[in-house]
């Protein structure tokens, strides 16, 4: 039995399933936050933000956002958070925090940090807040009583299905991928969204992530303060922190996929898939508002070309 079926089999038993969004505040769950508001998907009990502390200001003003339009439908949005990432990655007397630095060793081999601050900073909070919401007991919400489940919404998109687990990590939750249902892409929702005054919506991810493109680096540079605070932090994890007074790496740990400090990174380097994107947004822009160049009469591009016409009545005058 997959998800979808799972869901549909609690949505008519005698117990239904709560019904919880895990919004990552992207494009994905953007919209999917959107067709939920707008009742497209079915009930939706409430939406789940998991706050790294350390995410770009914008997205927080987008979260902000959100919660407007869910309020409007009666659906809550809980905002749940285990630290602040970039204070306890820094803090000698917090557990060491993995996240996958960019590393280069003593012996010049290269290589990535494991990575746990997902785990720990997004799923851990949002898996505790769904315990809570099915009736765990505090204070640490670990038992669900039984027969109380949750179906939670996750915003992959068609082209993501590679991702897709549909492994039941407990008894109380089984997963529901609404955008691979409907067959909706990435670039689907895009254009879902900007039909509906959305447009703008960033990738989210914590400011100083490694998996972070040039385009999304760029876009951090523009804000002075963001830029600041990640150059500062690229350049305290460079042994990749340290405990016990001892450093964590005999090499060296960095942001930037180049493994050089941020600063002088190639950020400014046009990768290919963002040319590809660049000439798609080019054709959705055609698409959705027509030929910028409309149709005027002294403008209109149909037929020969003007200068071919005269050249060609030019022709017609000589052989005359």
């Amino acid at each position: 039995m997959n998800s979808f079926e799972e869901y549909e089999q609690a949505a008519h038993s005698g117990r239904p399933a709560l019904q919880l969004l895990s919004l990552g505040a992207g494009v994905q769950s953007t919209a999917l936050t959107l067709m939920a508001v707008g009742g497209e998907l079915g009930r939706l009990d409430g939406a789940i933000f998991a706050d790294t502390g350390w995410e770009p200001r914008r997205v927080y003003t987008h979260v902000d956002r959100l919660e407007v339009e869910l309020s409007k439908a009666g659906i809550p949005l809980y905002r749940v958070r285990k630290g602040n990432l970039r204070a306890d990655t820094l803090d000698p007397a917090t557990r060491f925090v993995s996240v996958p630095y960019f590393t280069r060793n003593a012996d010049g081999t290269e290589g990535m940090g494991r990575r746990q601050c997902t785990a720990e900073y997004k799923l851990g909070p949002i898996n505790r807040k769904v315990r809570e919401l099915l009736g765990a007991a505090p204070p640490n919400y670990r038992t669900v009583p039984r027969g109380r489940t949750a179906v939670q919404w996750i915003g992959f998109s068609s082209d993501e299905i590679h991702r897709v687990n549909d492994r039941r990590e407990n008894r109380y939750t089984t997963k529901r991928y609404p955008l691979i249902e409907l067959g909706m892409s990435r670039k689907d929702c895009e254009r879902w969204l900007r039909a509906r005054g959305w447009g703008d919506v960033a990738k989210s991810a914590c400011l100083g992530c490694p998996y972070h493109g040039n385009a999304q680096w760029r876009a951090i540079r523009r804000n002075a303060e963001e830029w600041a605070d990640v150059v500062d932090f690229d350049h305290r994890i460079r042994k990749g922190g340290i405990r016990s007074g001892r450093p964590e790496l005999d090499g060296e740990a960095f942001l930037h996929r180049s493994r050089v400090p941020l600063e002088t990174a190639p950020i400014g380097r046009i990768t290919r898939t963002e040319r590809v994107d660049a000439q798609l947004e080019i054709y959705d822009e055609f698409a959705e508002q027509g030929d910028p160049n409309g149709c005027s009469p002294y403008g209109c591009r149909s037929g020969v070309p003007t200068v071919a016409k005269l050249r060609l009545g030019e022709e017609a005058q000589r052989g005359a």
